[in-house]
Order: C-alpha cells, then sequence, then structure tokens
C-alpha cells in the first residue's frame, strides 16, 4: 500500500487547490471512546454532493456558465484524504484501542466537512458536473494510514470502505433508477473506488450501466479488473483511466522500485500511447482561482506508469519548485475532464438507444 504514495509531497499546498492544503485548526474535545458514528444516507446532510441540494459541486468556472447537466447519466464521486490535522492522532500510542478511533474521521465534523467542500467538492467534483453528482461523505482515513504498518492501516481503510459501499448500496436502491453511471475519484478515493468497482461492477450486471470511471491519483494495476478495459480514446466508453502527475523529467524512488505495472491514460489525449501533448491541447487549467481558468496551461506524456506534465502557469510559478504534482491531478486538466464526461454520457446514450439489445453481462 505505500507504494501507492511518494512520500510527503501528496500532503503539501502549492498553488493548485485540491485533496492537500493547511492544516485544520484543531479544536478541543472530548476523546472518543467509540468509533465515530456511520452515517445515514437518508439523510441529505450526509452527502456532500447530491442532485437534490445545491453544493459547491454545481459550480463551473466563469467562462464555462451556463451549466448544462445531463441528467439522464450520474456521477458517484469519491473525494481524496481531507483528515490531516496531525494533532487528532497520536501514533505512538496506536495500539491503545481508545486511540485507533481517531484515525477515522467523523462524518459529522463540521469544519472538516467545509474544508472538503471548498477544496475538493469545489475544485474537483466540479469537473464532473456535466452529469448529476453524488459524493458521500465517509469516515475517511486519517493521511497518516497510509504511512502506517498495512495490518493496522487495513482497519481503518475498511471503515471508510464500509461507508463507500453503504453510500453505493443507498444510490443504487433509491437514486439511480436504471440510469448510465460514472464513478470518479481521487487519492483515497481512488482506493476504495476501485474495490467498490471490482465488487460492485466488474463482470456482473451492473458493468452495462458503467460508463465510465475515472480512479485518479492512485495506480491501478493492469489487469485489476477481469472485464473492465483501459479507455483509449476520447469519449470511450465501458472503460476505466487513471493516472497520477509529476513534473516533466522526475520519477520518484517509490515509484521506480515498483513491482507492478500501472494502467496510465494521458488526460491530454485520452490516449495510451507515449506521444508528448503540447499545452495547446489543454483546454483549461483550475488553479488557486476557480472562475479564472487557465486555458493552454500544461502539457502532459506518459512516462513508464506515471504522467509527467510541464510545469504550471501562474503568477509567481519561479518560486514554485514542487516535482509532485498529485495535488493537481484533476485540476491541471480539469476542463479536459469535464469535456470528456459530457462526451461519454452522449455517446453511451447514443450506443445504448441505437444497441438497446447490446449488453454484456
Amino acid at each position: 500500500m505505500h507504494t501507492w504514495l511518494t512520500g510527503k509531497g501528496v500532503i503539501l499546498l502549492f498553488a493548485l487547490v485540491s485533496c492537500a492544503g493547511s492544516k485544520i485548526k484543531a479544536r478541543q474535545e472530548t476523546p472518543l471512546t467509540v468509533k465515530p458514528a456511520a452515517p445515514d444516507y437518508t439523510s441529505l446532510a450526509n452527502w456532500a454532493a447530491h442532485p437534490a441540494k445545491y453544493d459547491l459541486s454545481d459550480s463551473l468556472p466563469t467562462p464555462y456558465r451556463p451549466l448544462k447537466t445531463d441528467t439522464s447519466v450520474d456521477v458517484f464521486f469519491l473525494y481524496p484524504t481531507s483528515y490531516l490535522d496531525a494533532s487528532k492522532i497520536n501514533e505512538s500510542r496506536l495500539s491503545e484501542a481508545d486511540e485507533r478511533t481517531r484515525w477515522n474521521a467523523d462524518a459529522k465534523d463540521e469544519a472538516l466537512n467545509a474544508y472538503t467542500d471548498r477544496t475538493s467538492i469545489l475544485n474537483q467534483a466540479s469537473a464532473f458536473n456535466a452529469c448529476r453528482v453524488f459524493a458521500p461523505r465517509y469516515r475517511q482515513a486519517h493521511i497518516r494510514t497510509f504511512y502506517i504498518t498495512d495490518s493496522i492501516a487495513k482497519i481503518f481503510f475498511d471503515t471508510a470502505y464500509a461507508d463507500v459501499k453503504s453510500a453505493f448500496q443507498y444510490y443504487l436502491k433509491f437514486e439511480n433508477k436504471g440510469r448510465p453511471f460514472i464513478i470518479a475519484s481521487h487519492s483515497q478515493g481512488t482506493l476504495h473506488a476501485s474495490r467498490l468497482l471490482k465488487e460492485f461492477v466488474d463482470g456482473k450486471p451492473l458493468q452495462n450501466q458503467l460508463v465510465a470511471a475515472y480512479l485518479i491519483g492512485l495506480p491501478v494495476m493492469e489487469n485489476y479488473f477481469s472485464q473492465i478495459p483501459p479507455c483509449n480514446y476520447s469519449g470511450a466508453t465501458g472503460c476505466f483511466v487513471s493516472w497520477r502527475t509529476f513534473k516533466k523529467g522526475y520519477e520518484p524512488e517509490n515509484v521506480a522500485k515498483e513491482s507492478f505495472k500501472a494502467v496510465v491514460v494521458n488526460p491530454l489525449t485520452w490516449t495510451l500511447d507515449d506521444d508528448w501533448a503540447t499545452r495547446n491541447a489543454n483546454k483549461g487549467t483550475v488553479l488557486y482561482k476557480f472562475n479564472k481558468p487557465k486555458p493552454y496551461n500544461v502539457g502532459a506524456g506518459i512516462h513508464g506508469y506515471i504522467l509527467w506534465s510541464s510545469k504550471p502557469r501562474f503568477l509567481g510559478n519561479i518560486f514554485f519548485t514542487r516535482k509532485n504534482y498529485h495535488i493537481g491531478d484533476i485540476n491541471l486538466f480539469w476542463k479536459n475532464i469535464h469535456d470528456n464526461v459530457a462526451m461519454q454520457a452522449a455517446m453511451f446514450t447514443f450506443s445504448q438507444k441505437n444497441n438497446p439489445g447490446n449488453q454484456a453481462f
């Protein structure tokens, strides 16, 4: 599991706004003696994004308005780790049962939820709002979970996944109503989304409703899915895309030592080809000012099992020396993602109308 990240760069903020950022100020709280309660998904309060309410996933940068949503297709979005406050946990006491209850976030933590909304839901989930967006709140594992012993980390990731699974089951039973859907995620969200697809969709009848999956920020191993292939052209459906972004010319030690092959799709070309796509292919990057996207901002190309990006252009970028662009996996390619989602939804709907009996399972 530790090979899925590339060190402390994952949790450092730069000008791009995404899954990581400055620490949330600690609040004085009574020590927990039991695990935070599982969210009740019948309540809209336990959805960071939901079609039945206005939320920040409904936002669109000013130049791209008005928002046009295909209500016949849904997106189930799983946000990345926003539970970052080191004062919430104590690794030296990890063996104590009471301490372990702190390693999963409380889905009712208002400060944490507000932070999640103004970062990931605004800047990432919005990239998928060409369709209806559902994003459940869940008891995410603390960022440090990615750096501890796997056997212990599994406990906390399992708790988070239990919520994701419950939310998806609720969505299927009460909200889906036979609609095609997209699964989208970033970082820790991708850890859970991959597992969800494997359990509910891959090689199962529900795969007939899968428009596509966006499994971003963590690697997806070749042959992880038995029936869901990688996408290899713009607008491709029934497939998945994945990438993790680093500065062109940089390959982290952890990645170089990986013993598996990861799928990488270039979000500027939507292919598996390793040809470099220039900045001209970039339709719009969302940096630190959401309403002022920057077209032609970065180029990108596949290098081995990672995605290389040119250095983002923004005022003061001369001082920007970060090489791990994990935090910008979605932001750097925001408009390309948004347009591709719209195209996939249209292509899937067209295919279903013209080939109603064409089901694989």
